[in-house]
């Protein structure tokens, strides 16, 4: 299998503050929420980098579309990486995420690999990483 990520889809129990998170505290350009006049249609997309886009869709649409039972969030399940270009930047995402309603799990600070990262989760408790590593630092 060659891997063609586009689309990252997390559950969430409110569309309408997911969007503000995403769009008006992290700045995620949206379309806003479409498909509301289909039953369990509502989702919103956010543009990531090129290629690749975030959707929020409700945790009970999620679980009705794959025929599983809807079950109580996991923040250990996995993390969302965003690598930037510094550690100032680290600092500037984690202070944006915190004043868009971000849970701060761990505060950003030198790692053992040889960067700097810190943990914060979204409104419905999704868990983000914000890492400067030198090894892979971005292209733009």
């Amino acid at each position: 299998m060659q891997a063609r990520m586009t689309v990252l889809t997390i559950g969430v129990d409110d569309m309408e503050r997911s969007v503000r998170f995403y769009r008006d505290g992290l700045g995620f350009p949206t379309m806003g929420i479409t498909g509301e006049q289909y039953e369990h249609g509502a989702v919103a997309f956010f543009d990531l980098q090129a290629g690749l886009k975030l959707a929020v869709w409700p945790r009970d649409s999620l679980a009705n579309d794959t025929g599983l039972a809807k079950s109580q969030p996991s923040p250990t399940e996995f993390s969302i990486g965003h690598n930037v270009s510094s550690e100032g930047e680290v600092d500037e995402v984690m202070r944006r995420a915190e004043q868009a309603g971000a849970r701060i799990v761990k505060p950003a600070r030198r790692t053992f690999w040889g960067g700097y990262a810190g943990y914060f989760q979204d409104p419905d408790q999704h868990l983000w990483e914000i890492a400067f590593n030198p090894d892979l630092i971005p292209d733009d």
